[in-house]
């Protein structure tokens, strides 16, 4: 079972996902810079307090939405933060023998 601070990372990663931003958006989103983001998403710096705030107010939702895993907090996002599509190009690689 994930600890808290690394469910916390892979509920921002699905909601960068989701919206598609980047870490630059969701910095200037947030008012923090690129690599700030970087390291919390790493887990080199923990997520505070004062960011869930800021994640909540950003994202449109709850806070406790954001602490309740990836997949919850992806479906509480209002309409108009979802991306158009989801994802990008997709690369297949392998033997074409």
């Amino acid at each position: 079972m994930p600890s808290s601070e690394e469910r916390l990372r892979l509920t921002v990663a699905a909601l960068l996902y989701a919206t598609g931003e980047t870490q630059r958006d969701l910095a200037a989103g947030i008012g923090r810079g690129q690599s700030e983001v970087s390291r919390r998403q790493s887990g080199a710096v923990a997520w505070t307090l004062e960011d869930l705030d800021a994640l909540a107010a950003h994202y449109g939702i709850a806070v406790p939405d954001l602490l309740c895993g990836a997949d919850h907090a992806v479906a509480q996002l209002p309409a108009r933060r979802r991306a158009d599509v989801l994802g990008g190009t997709q690369t297949v690689i392998g033997d074409e023998t």
